[in-house]
Formats: C-alpha cells, structure tokens, sequence
C-alpha cells in the first residue's frame, strides 16, 4: 500500500503573512528604540569612548 506524504519543505501563504507581520513589528520595536533619547546617549557615550580604547 502506498501513502501520499505532503512535502513541508517551504511555507504557505498565511506563515508568508505572520512572518511578514512579525518582521515589521520586530522593526518598528527598534526603530523607536533607536529614535529613544537614551539610546541616542548610549551610541554616543560608546563612541566617545573609543579613541581612548585604542593604542594609537
């Protein structure tokens, strides 16, 4: 007897749509962190602190 097996090697339409509404949700999280004031001061605090982090 043999039995029809259904190939699940790519996703189908509604996982293509949660997937895309995940991305653009995970994206939108970081672009407000990113235009947040104390992410602005951590960016900046760490480049300040380069130049005295490298030997030359």
């Amino acid at each position: 007897m043999k039995m029809f097996t259904r190939d699940e090697a790519g996703m189908s339409t509604s996982e293509y749509a949660v997937g895309t509404i995940g991305a653009c949700t995970i994206g939108g999280v970081l672009v407000k962190i990113g235009q947040s004031e104390w992410f602005g001061d951590l960016v900046k605090g760490l480049l300040d602190k380069i130049p005295g982090i490298l030997p030359f």
